[in-house]
Formats: structure tokens, sequence, C-alpha cells
């Protein structure tokens, strides 16, 4: 369950990361199709690195609701 909640809160980090314009090629590698494609590769990696970093807290708190622990401590 805390791999999921993990990866929710990564997702959630990554479209977060999208909005704020994190997405967005400044043509550092030439530009192109291919390069705005994998940039969502990247973000995505961002973000999950986000959470292994100890990311916003959310994964804990969607692990808590999950396992049905109503004060939220583990």
């Amino acid at each position: 369950m805390r791999d999921a909640a993990e990866k929710l809160e990564a997702t959630f980090l990554a479209e977060m990361l999208k909005s704020a314009g994190f997405w967005k090629t400044s043509e550092t590698f030439g530009g192109g199709a291919g390069e705005d494609q994998f940039a969502s590769f990247l973000v995505q990696a961002q973000a999950e690195q986000m959470v292994k970093a100890g990311g916003i807290g959310l994964a804990e708190q969607i692990f808590n609701a999950l396992k049905g622990d109503s004060n939220g401590s583990s």
C-alpha cells in the first residue's frame, strides 16, 4: 500500500510541476517533437525523486487512509 501511495504522490507532484511549467522545453537539446515527448519522462523522474527525498507528506496521508488509521500516526 505504501508503494501505491508513493506512486500517487509522485503522479500528483508531476502534474503540479507540469502546471508550473517545468515540462516546457527551452530547446536545450535542439528542441523538436522528441524533446517535447521525453520532457514528461523527466518531470515524472523528478517527481519520483522528490517523493524519495520526503515529498510533501501526501503519500503518508494516503497510506494512513488506506490502512484505516484515523489519527494519522504510523
